[in-house]
C-alpha cells in the first residue's frame, strides 16, 4: 500500500470544492481551500492580485488548507515563493504530514529549477548597454592607466637622488632600440610625407598664383606638427608593442615571479629604463623628422617650382619663428612618456597565453597611437587659443 506521503491528493474529505484563496488577516497571510488541478484556471485568475501584499513580510497560516496536489502546491510556491512557503509548512502544526510532504516536494523542485533564459533585448536596448559596457570599460582602463602612471612617476621621484640604482645599462640598450635602430625609417618616412605636403601645397597654391608660399605650408606643418607626429605613431607602433611582447613573454614564462622573489621591482627593473630611453629618443627623432620632411618639401620645390634650396632656407629663416619650432619639440617627452607607460602597462597586464600576448600587443599599439592623436589635438587647439 503506498504511504500517504507520496499521494498526489491529500485529505479528500467529503463535500463539495471549495476554490482556494489567499487573503490578508489582521498582519498573516490565510491559504484556505482546496488547491487542486480541477479548479486550476480560477485559482491562477484569483490569485495574483492577492500575492502582492507584501508576502516576504508577513506569518503564512496554512490550518484552512482543505485539499492540495502538484498543481495547486507549484501555483502557491508560484505566489508565496517556494523558501517561504516551505518554511510554514514545516512549522505549521495544524497541517497534516502527508500535505507537509508534498508540498516540501514541490517547493524543493521548484527552488532547484533553472532560471529561465532572458529574454533577447531590442535594437535600442542593445545599443545603450553595448554603450554603456564600452564606457565602462574606457573608464576602467584609464583609472588603471592614471595609477600605472602614479607609480611610475613615484618610483622615478625615488630613485633620481640615488644614481647607484640607475640602470645604466638597460637604458642605453633601449637608447639603441628605441632612438638609434628607428633612425632611418623615421628619416624615410617623413622625408615621403614632406614630398607629398610639398606636392599638394603646389598644385593648390597655383591656382592663387602663389606657389611660393609652398615653403611656409611645408615649414609650418613640419615644424608644429607633422615631424612629431609621425615620429610617435612610428614608435607607438614599432616601440609600444616591442616594450608589451618583451614584457608580456616574461610574465608567460614567470620571470616577474622571480624578480619579485629575489625582491626586485618589476617597476624600476623594467619600466624606468623604456621610459627614459624613450624621452631621450623620441625628441632627437622628433627633431630628424622635422628635417627630413622640410628635405623633402624643399627638393620637390626645387624640381617643381624652380624654388632653390638656398632660397628655400632663406624663406624659413626670414618667414618661420623660432617658436614652431618649440612648440613641436615640447610634445615630443610627453608622447614618449604615455607611449612607454602604455606599452609596459599592458605587458604587465598578459595573462598566462601566448595569446593574450598577441592581444594585448595589438592593444598598446591602438591606445598609444590613439593617444598621441588624442593629446596633439588638445595641444594643437591650446596653442592656437594661446597665440603661439
Amino acid at each position: 500500500m503506498p504511504s500517504p506521503r507520496h499521494s498526489e491528493q491529500t485529505d479528500s474529505p467529503s463535500g463539495s470544492p471549495v476554490p482556494g484563496s489567499v487573503s490578508l488577516e489582521a498582519g498573516t497571510l490565510r491559504v484556505t481551500g482546496d488547491w487542486l488541478l480541477s479548479n486550476y484556471r480560477q485559482l491562477k485568475s484569483i490569485a495574483p492580485p492577492k500575492a502582492k501584499s507584501g508576502v516576504s513580510r508577513r506569518q503564512i497560516d496554512l490550518s484552512g488548507l482543505r485539499r492540495i496536489d502538484t498543481a495547486g502546491a507549484s501555483l502557491l510556491a508560484t505566489l508565496i515563493g517556494p523558501q517561504r512557503l516551505l518554511e510554514a509548512a514545516l512549522k505549521s502544526e495544524a497541517l497534516p504530514d502527508e500535505k507537509s510532504a508534498l508540498i516540501e516536494a514541490v517547493c524543493r523542485a521548484m527552488e532547484n529549477q533553472p532560471k529561465p533564459a532572458p529574454s533577447t533585448p531590442s535594437v535600442l536596448e542593445s545599443f545603450v548597454m553595448g554603450t554603456g559596457q564600452k564606457v565602462e570599460s574606457i573608464c576602467r582602463l584609464l583609472w588603471i592607466l592614471v595609477g600605472f602612471i602614479g607609480q611610475t612617476l613615484a618610483t622615478l621621484a625615488l630613485n633620481l637622488p640615488k644614481p647607484w640604482r640607475w640602470r645604466m645599462t638597460s637604458f642605453v640598450a633601449s637608447v639603441h632600440d628605441t632612438g638609434l635602430n628607428a633612425l632611418p625609417i623615421v628619416a624615410l618616412l617623413t622625408f615621403l610625407v614632406g614630398a607629398v605636403v610639398a606636392f599638394l601645397g603646389a598644385t593648390v597654391l597655383d591656382n592663387f598664383g602663389a606657389t611660393i608660399y609652398t615653403v611656409n605650408l611645408v615649414a609650418f606643418a613640419f615644424l608644429r606638427e607633422f615631424g612629431v607626429l609621425l615620429a610617435a605613431i612610428l614608435m607607438a607602433g614599432r616601440t609600444a608593442s616591442a616594450f608589451t611582447a618583451h614584457i608580456g613573454a616574461m610574465k608567460v614564462n614567470e620571470e616577474l615571479d622571480a624578480i619579485r622573489t629575489l625582491g626586485l621591482n618589476p617597476i624600476e627593473l623594467l619600466v624606468l629604463p623604456r621610459v627614459m630611453a624613450m624621452m631621450v629618443s623620441l625628441p632627437i627623432l622628433s627633431f630628424v623628422g622635422m628635417i627630413s620632411g622640410m628635405i623633402g618639401g624643399a627638393m620637390v620645390c626645387a624640381l617643381v617650382l624652380d624654388i632653390s634650396p638656398t632660397l628655400f632656407m632663406a624663406i624659413v629663416e626670414r618667414d618661420i619663428p623660432l617658436q614652431h619650432f618649440f612648440v613641436g619639440m615640447v610634445k615630443a617627452p610627453i608622447f614618449a612618456f604615455l607611449i612607454a607607460v602604455i606599452g609596459c602597462l599592458e605587458g604587465f597586464k598578459v595573462a598566462g597565453s601566448a595569446q593574450s600576448v598577441g592581444e594585448h600587443t595589438t592593444s598598446s599599439v591602438v591606445q598609444s597611437i590613439f593617444m598621441v592623436i588624442l593629446l596633439d589635438s588638445i595641444a594643437a587647439l591650446f596653442f592656437m587659443e594661446m597665440g603661439w
